[in-house]
């Protein structure tokens, strides 16, 4: 008997559920007590997408696993510096990811992205470049902003600052998307589009 597709609330939880929470608890009680907050939460929102949908998602993972282990440096060692340097290294592990699928030629956003929109391969490998691109903007850009600015500066911009940033550039890419798109499954995996 086929698994029911898990509730359509699930991915925005798992998505964001951990930095609102992140957000609250920084809020009401400073950034050690968030850290640790941030971790449950994480892997609370984990567990959940297991038991719902029957999967973990890759990239939810990646990020739980950061989370896991500069969370806890965070808290083991009473140092803030390793929660904020996390968006960076998840940011910069996404690239570096995404960079070696080009490199042995598998577009990786194809099989996280490819049921619900279907592009030639020439599409996957150039949304894939720039995915990879923007990715080792922010990593550099989180990088400056904890190292430059406050605390509280720092948590406004991982909080709203990347999620905006990522909101728009995915907007970005949308005549990328239409220009390659390719209406049947085998015509995404055959077409032959010139990159462009």
């Amino acid at each position: 008997m086929p698994r029911a597709a898990p509730p359509a609330w699930l991915k925005p939880l798992v998505d964001y559920g951990p930095l609102a929470v992140f957000l609250a608890a920084y809020a009401a009680a400073g950034l050690m007590v968030a850290t640790g907050v941030l971790i449950a939460a994480t892997f609370a929102v984990l567990a959940l997408s297991l038991v719902l949908a029957g999967r973990v998602p890759w990239l939810p993972l990646v990020t739980a696993a950061v989370v896991g282990v500069f969370g806890g440096l965070t808290l083991w060692l009473n140092d803030d510096t390793y929660i904020k340097m996390k968006p960076t290294v998840v940011q910069g592990l996404f690239s570096a990811l995404l960079l070696g699928g080009l490199a042995v030629g598998r577009p990786l956003l194809k099989p996280v992205l490819g049921a619900t929109w279907h592009m030639d391969n020439a599409g996957w490998r150039l949304l894939s470049l720039r995915f990879a691109i923007f990715f080792a903007a922010m990593a550099g850009l989180n990088e400056a902003v904890w190292r430059t600015q406050s605390t509280d500066v720092w948590v406004t911009f991982k909080v709203f600052g990347l999620i905006g940033l990522t909101l728009l550039f995915s907007l970005a890419q949308a005549p990328l998307m239409m220009r390659h798109r390719a209406d049947d499954p085998e015509e995404s995996a055959a077409r032959t589009t010139p990159d462009r």
